[in-house]
């Protein structure tokens, strides 16, 4: 057989030799590594500009201190236990917020994405209410709830609501209606339906409305702690605001934006586990 291949020109190319498990995993590491370097990149040459501008003068140190005194307020703040403490309250409250306006938005999302009914009667209402505002909601809830958790709670879910309503509502309706066929010559059962079909289709929508969901939760938490707190970052970065302590209320920004980007790279790392099986575009550049 070999011989009548090589009589018909046939060009025998040896099999490239498979690369060493250690090797492929140095490499997965290596790119993983580089990919952190560089999301890191733009912020360390931030920090280093406002920081030579500082030393040089050219900021004014009390409306903008540079990111060394910052840096000494936050070591202070953490030796003292203020910021962990107020840490813990913020983050209860967000997460408390998030679960219950998370849940109810998936599962109203669920519901008028299967019925079209549904849509007609509930969808209009609450895009209208999805328009509001949380300044203008936060007055009307200390009057109805008070000053206590519950107020500020209810506004975290208000907003933690609608982006995975929005989301998952969208995923369903985005299923192609030709599995729908095979789904029923299948004989698939409602909850077959749902579970081999509808949240796998949906799962891309889902964690995107969940990311969209945390990130509101925090900008409702700030609104929240603003309002009226005697705990929290909100409540630190107000109370700061007013003595003029520009270095606390900007360690309480930045503990939002890197508590933020932690919750939110949480539910990428599940993201790209359960959705490992999506063949879509990386971007033409990615190695």
């Amino acid at each position: 057989m070999l011989q009548d291949r090589i009589s018909k020109g046939a060009v025998i190319v040896p099999a490239k030799p498979a690369q060493p498990l250690k090797q492929q995993l140095d490499r997965k590491w290596l790119l993983k590594l580089t990919n952190v370097l560089i999301g890191w990149l733009v912020p360390i040459l931030i920090v280093l500009t406002w920081q030579i501008a500082g030393v040089l003068g050219l900021l004014n140190p009390i409306l903008l201190p540079t990111p060394l005194e910052i840096w000494n307020e936050f070591v202070l703040l953490v030796s003292t236990g203020e910021l962990i403490s107020h840490l813990g309250v913020s983050s209860w409250r967000a997460l408390l917020g998030f679960l219950l306006g998370g849940s109810l938005g998936l599962a109203a999302g669920i519901w008028v994405g299967f019925s079209y009914k549904a849509e007609r009667l509930v969808d209009p209402s609450l895009q209208m209410l999805r328009t509001l505002p949380h300044l203008a909601i936060a007055p009307l809830f200390i009057l109805w709830f008070g000053f206590g958790e519950t107020s500020k709670i209810l506004l975290i879910a208000k907003g933690s609501f609608f982006p995975l309503y929005v989301n998952t509502f969208l995923g369903i309706r985005s299923v192609d209606n030709k599995l729908f066929d095979v789904a029923r010559v299948l004989q698939f059962s409602r909850w077959d339906l749902i579970r081999r079909l509808i949240i796998p289709a949906s799962l891309p929508n889902i964690f995107l409305g969940i990311r969209l969901s945390i990130g509101v939760a925090w900008l409702g938490l700030v609104v929240a702690e603003l309002m009226g707190a005697s705990s929290g970052i909100g409540y630190l970065i107000n109370d700061a605001r007013s003595f003029s302590w520009t270095t606390v209320v900007f360690v309480g920004i930045i503990v939002f934006a890197l508590v933020g980007k932690f919750s939110d790279s949480i539910v990428k790392w599940f993201e790209n586990r359960l959705l490992r099986w999506q063949d879509s575009y990386k971007g033409a550049d990615k190695r």
